[in-house]
């Protein structure tokens, strides 16, 4: 019986797909008539992402059994970044990408619903980047195989698969998300853009509007009116987290940018706010630092080779991975670099 409910269930996923292939092909139609500005790009991608969620129809995930562990109850936070999809290397595109996007989301229900404590909420951090872009460095658009139009649908549909992932484990999911640079819009005259234009800002918003009817994800709005969103603080049983894209650190000294980090995540301590735990993406590389007070993530990449990290970080190679972490009510309890090459 329960076989007979799964294949459905995976019948019903797959419809639900060919819907959203649907609303991107009439909405690729409709930047094909607008022949193509940024500002064109932008209300088309808006337009799309409307008619997606009017049409689509999303149900809410059916909510887990009561967690029956002992011991205090915790949190699952998950820090995603730099998917890059769009991006073409001999190792990866954008179906290599998908495909471990989705691992990582397998992986990580399995191992909050492993946890022998209850886990009554996961805490989803987007650090960026999850889009290649264009035109972000030259000649770049002849190493994609995805436009950017298409890059943003396919992450957006992502996102809400690892949200509705997380759903079948927890009671309830909270989602912060910041933008990255390689969202950035416009090419060479990208400076004379909006700063809330970026397509990792439009993927979120159209996650959110294909959630709208789950009531179990909080959501907030991904932009800051008339400026870069580039941070957020979200709160986690007490302590602060402070979430951050990376590309604020520039250069990368001794392999990785440790006197850049420092010097940044102390200063923001100062003029932004006091905090607990910092998590950022950009450099591609999973890593843990504690500063002072501060304890630092650094994303991972779901990426393979890079010729960033072979030319600023001396990195010839990575294990594509992504952070996911258990938090109590005293602190971090777990960390897991979960791989999904």
């Amino acid at each position: 019986m329960s076989e007979d409910l799964t294949v459905a269930e995976r019948a019903r996923e797959e419809m639900r797909a060919a819907d959203l292939r649907q609303a991107l092909d009439r909405a690729l139609r409709q930047l094909d008539r607008a022949k193509g500005s940024r500002d064109d790009l932008v209300d088309a991608v808006y337009r799309a992402a409307r008619d997606a969620a009017d049409t689509m129809s999303v149900p809410p995930v059916k909510p887990p059994p009561k967690p029956t562990g002992k011991g205090k109850p915790e949190t699952a936070v998950l820090l995603v970044a730099d998917w890059q999809l769009g991006k073409t290397t001999p190792e990866y595109d954008s179906e290599v990408a998908a495909a471990r996007v989705r691992r990582y989301a397998e992986k990580a229900a399995k191992l909050i619903a492993r946890q022998t404590v209850p886990i009554e909420e996961a805490v989803l951090l987007v650090a960026g980047d999850l889009v290649e872009g264009e035109l972000i460095f030259p000649g770049q658009q002849h190493r994609i195989d995805a436009s950017l139009y298409r890059q943003t649908f396919e992450v957006a549909q992502l996102l809400t698969e690892i949200v509705r992932a997380l759903l079948t484990v927890v009671p309830r999911v909270r989602v912060a998300s910041v933008i990255g640079n390689h969202g950035a819009m416009g090419g060479p005259v990208r400076r004379e853009m909006h700063p809330e234009t970026n397509a990792d800002a439009m993927a979120y918003q159209v996650a959110r509007l294909l959630l709208k009817d789950e009531p179990r994800v909080d959501w907030p709005e991904p932009v800051t009116k008339g400026e870069r969103h580039w941070h957020a603080f979200v709160e986690v049983r007490g302590r602060r987290w402070f979430l951050w894209h990376g590309d604020q650190i520039k250069g990368a000294s001794f392999g990785y940018p440790w006197y850049g980090l420092g010097k940044r995540v102390l200063g923001w301590q100062t003029s932004l706010g006091a905090f607990d735990y910092s998590a950022a993406g950009h450099w591609h590389q999973p890593v843990r630092v504690t500063l002072n007070t501060v304890t630092h993530w650094g994303a991972g990449s779901t990426e393979s080779a890079n010729t960033f990290a072979q030319e600023w970080l001396a990195s010839g190679g990575q294990e594509p991975s992504q952070w996911l972490i258990f938090q109590g009510d005293d602190g971090i309890t777990s960390e897991w670099l979960v791989r999904v090459g």
